[in-house]
């Protein structure tokens, strides 16, 4: 793409109606990514067909604008009431939360919203510059290199598992059970529905992840409420929030940003493999990460380096994901299949025609509009995030019955099913008593997401190959991913060994 590729697409752009329909999809994506269970993926799908009726480049704009506001936007309630907005916020409910409860919501909130942009436009920077070698390094992913993704995904368990790793193993093994309820691909055999016909399709992610992060929190606050404690917690958080600063001070935000461009990169590569989200991203960098920081201790308990990392792991898959759309016409995640839809319904053909004189500038137009959407809901945003932060400093139980009806009402629009809602109160309940007995819950979602994505490559790749494991060896990307795993496993052991020596010779040093 030439330089009058992006003068022209520029130039186009800077027009009052694209602004507006921009404006209006980051205002609608901040409202659906804040609610819970309503997924970036269920907006863009409720506002394609409206885009429809307008000229590509201001549907464009709406569906930019709502995508990345989206993913932003779900760190909110994460932060604010243990709830994921967006399946992509999961790790940012691990510490966001735990700084709110300690008066720190309106810096949880602003780090959400400078990290989240940061990874936005690192990841985008990343699309416009390399979109075609990326694209082209993903092409060589075949079942076998999906296997040790999801495999690698899976070994995360550990990480999210906090101090108890039997519990947290156990958990991740009745997410992957869970995974294999519904239709099963190869032989379209029902598996474990017990007659259930609502099971046919499977358990959905997203009214799993509601009721263990959101219902099950409220029946937890509802067993340990103490009207006394409340009252004091109340003032407490109100001073504190009153007080609290809302941006981090410049020496803190250059101690976290390093990390953070770098997480930012790794996530951008996550995002272009096809099928690999902004849940996965963050749950494989927050992972990471807490193994490799000094301070991975504190990750899980209030970290302001695992919100900011989580923050930008979430947001840096955009780039990513729409790089392998645009290039090669196959959907990153559950968004760009949508877009690819969109791109086919204006008469575009997403891959090596996207980047050719005829289609140039429209392509163009795409990647500014993401840079847009990104520095409006980073204004937004931090004009905002006080506000936010003082909108839930409210009595215990009107928080309960709110964050209740959210739940209630993301459950069901996700298929329009009651049988989601039954899903979700279910693992509310299940999660309550993972929550009084000590059994963390991030494993289990992690086994119901990547269960489905393991099972059907491994099955196909060995299928082909008559059984032959060895083909996970034999081929260069699947085996450096494996050593990945492998050392994923390993650099934890290694990791405690050493600190133990360290304090038995700091120990031995002060006798």
């Amino acid at each position: 793409m030439s330089a009058l590729n992006w003068s022209e697409a520029f130039s186009l752009l800077m027009d009052v109606r694209v602004m507006m329909y921009l404006f209006i999809g980051v205002i609608i994506g901040v409202v659906i990514g804040a609610l819970p269970g309503l997924s970036a993926t269920m907006g863009i799908a409720l506002i394609t067909p409206i885009t429809f009726w307008l000229d590509k480049t201001y549907g464009f704009a709406m569906m930019m604008g709502l995508w990345n506001a989206a993913i932003f936007a779900g760190g909110i309630t994460a932060i604010l009431i243990n709830t994921p907005g967006t399946p992509a916020s999961i790790t940012q409910a691990f510490d966001g939360y735990p700084l709110y409860k300690q008066g720190k919501g309106g810096l949880a909130l602003g780090i959400n919203t400078i990290f989240s942009f940061m990874g936005g436009m690192v990841s985008i920077l990343m699309l416009i510059l390399f979109a075609k070698p990326i694209a082209n390094f993903t092409k060589q992913f075949g079942s076998a290199e999906y296997v040790m993704v999801a495999l690698f995904g899976l070994s995360m368990m550990i990480a999210v598992s906090g101090g108890d790793i039997l519990k947290g193993l156990l958990l991740g093994a009745l997410g992957l059970l869970l995974s294999t309820v519904g239709t099963d691909e190869a032989t379209s055999n029902l598996r474990f529905t017990f007659g259930v016909l609502n099971l046919a399709a499977g358990i959905d992610f997203i009214p799993v992840m509601i009721g263990l992060f959101g219902t099950a929190e409220v029946f937890y606050q509802i067993y340990t409420h103490n009207r006394e404690q409340e009252a004091a917690e109340h003032e407490q958080r109100k001073e504190n929030l009153a007080i609290g600063k809302m941006l981090p001070d410049f020496k803190e935000f250059c101690k976290l940003s390093p990390r953070c461009l770098i997480v930012s990169l790794v996530a951008t590569i996550v995002g272009a493999i096809p099928a690999a989200g902004g849940d996965i991203s963050a749950i494989i960098c927050w992972g990471n990460s807490k193994k490799l920081s000094k301070e991975g201790d504190k990750y899980g308990k209030g970290s302001v380096e695992g919100l900011a990392v989580s923050s930008a792991a979430n947001n840096g898959v955009i780039g990513g994901a729409m790089c392998t759309m645009l290039t090669l016409g196959l959907p990153g995640d559950s968004v760009t299949a949508i877009l690819l839809g969109s791109l086919t319904m204006y008469g575009l053909q997403p891959g090596a025609s996207m980047f050719k004189a005829e289609n140039a500038t429209f392509t163009c137009e795409i990647m500014i509009l993401m840079v847009m959407a990104n520095i409006a809901f980073l204004i937004i945003g931090l004009l905002t995030s006080k506000v936010t932060a003082k909108v839930l400093n409210i009595a215990q139980p009107t928080v309960w019955a709110a964050v209740s009806m959210l739940c209630i009402i993301g459950s069901f629009c996700i298929n329009n099913r009651f049988s989601d809602v039954i899903i979700m109160l279910v693992m509310g309940v299940l999660g309550f008593f993972f929550k009084v007995y000590g059994f963390p819950t991030g494993p289990l979602v992690l086994g119901l997401l990547l269960g489905p994505t393991m099972e059907k490559n491994m099955r196909r790749i060995l299928s082909s190959k008559q059984g032959d494991w060895s083909v996970f060896l034999s081929r260069p990307i699947s085996c450096v991913i494996l050593i990945l795993v492998v050392a994923s496993f390993v650099a934890p052991v290694v990791v405690n060994a050493i600190k133990k020596k360290k304090a038995a010779s700091a120990g031995q040093e002060s006798n």
